[in-house]
């Protein structure tokens, strides 16, 4: 048992042993914990050395714990731990190899997270997209982050090679940095152009399907690496496959590894250049020793950057939250190609460089060429002289090097050089192929029917709706009853005659984006000189509603025109009527049963060329006759011949009589054409707004 003094001594202790633990400096015990933790974490510098860094005061402590962090730590190490202070001057690099490395770091995170919720199936990619955008937490914020970044990428690390080429900061030590500098622009490329498959849209696939075709042109292997890209014929599961590999793996794997090389040679080898005009300028010895003085990387420079990628960050997600979407359009479909296919804004310049001939030359050869140069350019440059007013050759070759690729990018927009029928370039705008567009998102209850049937037999609801029309087509007393004719007659919905014009249920709604659309249509329609009126009277632009069954209206669009026929060179032709004759196979004139020769037909008559373009219809609607310098006729063998000043022509017919044909008599080739669109839709429409 316990003595008393056994007890006493407990009671004594515990009560010693709680004093202590009550006069103990816990504060102190846990700040030196917290210390403790947080060297560890941030390699040696102390809570109090990060507030001192923060706020650009002078170490707290000796020896300096800034050098120490960067042995210490990987990632610090990869660093200098002091710079040139002219180096760091903002307007000589623009942080733009910085800006690269932070797009890939929020390219590198936001494609993980995609990652967890794709597929790349044909199968599953497109739907797997949907989902991303409509059921995943954040999924739109993260895929227009991802797109965002990838823009900002390519554009960052193409402005820093035209800096790096315009400042001289290619020359002698730098040259190999410069080398791994093109294969980084190589990879960040094709890197940006392998995930604009994965959506598995419209505009990914044959912008896609564009670009592998190229390969084909390459000479020996073009069918192999085609084959090799796609991993088939024709895009699909393979394709799609292969692409994501690229996008995910093999690409990302690659950047890193020359970015290692490219940031050591950088940060170990040479540092980052000095501007030329410290190098070479007339600058006193103090103003040069000024700029060539080190400045530390902690806290200057890492205060700057986490600046930098904070006001980086912002815009981003500010651009996300207000104006930028990445785009996904129609799902990709074999069958149906888009009106406008047109490569990445990055690939547009050899898109425009293949308008202008052979795929192989310009496709192939060029582009290679090109790259080449660009590899090689320390070595061909031997000026070993930096600043820009001594080196007036290389400058001037950098600027006519950047217009050419802006007019070659301007050349392959498909506002350059390529010519689509008028009617379906514009109903492409309204009733796209490739995403839904203007008509398909109308509110239903904007596309406005007839308020009562055509008669007892027919219960359908149908109104057409004249948009562009022959004068006088309003007045005809067959198209009178305004609930199932609706004529727009101005591009003014204040107009008082457009008003008038309108059924009640839409008089209520001049503002109605139905009839918005209906006025911007007749614009489009009516300044377009190659829509000529039809001889028959009919109209130019008709769109008809009807109201076929409960819940679904279909609706037509379309344009009538007359269209002048063109030759194979895309010219204008004119007939003249000629009575000539048919041959035999042995050149002789053929001969009906009653031993007569056999006229042509009409239609094969003496066929004039016009090298003129469409011109626009006269104000009182007849047909300009066009007049060309030199108008000709076409020989078997495709030579011209051309007419005398005086407008005529001596010709010789299949029997050899000879007469004179005469421009006078030229007669347009006309032959009426529409350009018409269908669709049915339904009130559940997922596109109406």
């Amino acid at each position: 048992m316990l003595g008393s003094n056994t007890l006493r001594n407990l009671r004594s202790n515990v009560a010693g042993e709680w004093q202590r633990i009550r006069d103990y400096d816990w504060l102190k015990w846990a700040a030196g914990v917290g210390d403790y933790v947080v060297r560890g974490i941030m390699a040696g510098l102390s809570a109090k050395e990060l507030r001192a860094i923060l706020r650009g005061d002078v170490p707290t402590e000796r020896p300096n714990p800034r050098y120490r962090a960067q042995v210490k730590s990987f990632m610090l190490h990869l660093r200098p731990k002091y710079y040139q202070r002219g180096s760091t001057w903002f307007t000589h690099t623009w942080r733009l190899g910085w800006f690269a490395t932070y797009f890939f770091v929020v390219e590198t995170i936001t494609g993980l997270i995609l990652m967890l919720f794709y597929a790349p199936t044909p199968e599953r990619a497109y739907g797997d997209m949907l989902y991303i955008l409509s059921n995943v937490p954040y999924g739109k914020f993260m895929r227009d982050m991802h797109r965002l970044g990838a823009e900002g990428m390519v554009a960052v690390v193409i402005l820093h090679m035209v800096r790096v080429y315009f400042t001289g900061s290619y020359k002698k030590e730098r040259a190999f940095t410069w080398f791994t500098g093109v294969i980084l622009l190589l990879v960040t490329l094709v890197l940006s152009f392998s995930g604009y498959l994965l959506p598995w849209d419209q505009l990914a696939y044959w912008a896609v399907t564009i670009g592998t075709s190229m390969a084909e042109a390459a000479p020996g292997f073009g069918m192999e690496v085609n084959l090799l890209l796609r991993g088939a014929v024709d895009i699909w599961a393979g394709g799609l496959l292969r692409f994501y590999l690229l996008h995910i793996f093999l690409l990302p794997l690659v950047a890193i590894v020359v970015i290692s090389i490219h940031y050591y040679k950088v940060s170990r080898e040479h540092s980052i250049s000095l501007p030329a005009v410290v190098e070479e300028g007339d600058m006193s010895p103090e103003e040069k020793r000024h700029h060539e003085e080190r400045i530390d990387l902690i806290p200057n420079l890492i205060i700057h950057e986490l600046m930098l990628t904070s006001v980086a960050t912002f815009l981003m997600v500010v651009a996300v939250a207000t104006f930028f979407s990445a785009p996904l359009e129609q799902h990709a479909d074999q069958a149906v190609t888009p009106l406008h296919t047109e490569a990445p804004w990055y690939f547009l310049w050899l898109q425009g460089m293949l308008k202008l001939g052979s795929k192989q030359l310009f496709g192939i050869v060029l582009p290679t060429l090109i790259f080449v140069v660009l590899f090689v350019v320390p070595w061909i440059d031997r000026n070993p002289l930096r600043l820009a007013k001594r080196r007036p050759v290389a400058i001037g070759i950098g600027v006519m090097a950047c217009i050419i690729m802006l007019v070659l990018t301007y050349m392959g927009t498909p506002r350059y050089g390529i010519e689509t029928p008028p009617a379906q370039d514009i109903l492409s705008v309204f009733v796209p192929q490739t995403h839904p567009g203007p008509l398909r998102e109308l509110p239903w209850d904007d596309l406005h029917t007839a308020q009562t049937p055509a008669d007892a037999a027919d219960t359908r609801l149908k109104r057409t709706y004249y948009v562009s029309y022959p004068v006088g087509m309003d007045q005809d007393p067959q198209y009178a009853d305004r609930d199932k004719y609706v004529f727009v007659n101005s591009l003014d919905p204040a107009d008082p005659a457009f008003l008038t014009g309108l059924p009640p249920d839409l008089a209520d709604e001049p503002d109605s984006e139905f009839l918005q659309l209906l006025i911007a249509l007749k614009a489009k329609v009516e300044e377009q000189p190659k829509l000529i009126q039809q001889t028959s009277g009919a109209p130019k632009a008709v769109v008809t509603v009807e109201y076929i069954q409960p819940e679904l209206k279909w609706v037509y669009a379309a344009v009538f025109w007359d269209e002048m026929e063109l030759d194979r060179e895309k010219d204008l032709t004119y007939m003249i009527p000629f009575t000539d004759y048919e041959l035999m196979p042995d050149g002789s004139v053929r001969m009906d049963a009653a031993g007569k020769p056999v006229q042509l037909e009409p239609a094969k008559s003496k066929k004039v060329v016009f090298d003129l373009e469409y011109g626009a219809e006269a104000s009182d609607g007849t047909r300009p006759i066009l007049a060309d310098p030199r108008p000709h006729l076409k020989d078997a063998d495709g030579n011209a011949i051309y007419f005398e000043a005086d407008g005529t022509l001596e010709v010789t017919d299949a029997q050899g009589k000879k007469s004179t044909i005469s421009l006078a008599d030229a007669m347009p080739n006309i032959k009426p054409s529409k350009q018409e669109e269908y669709l049915a839709i339904h009130r559940d429409s997922q596109y109406h707004h």
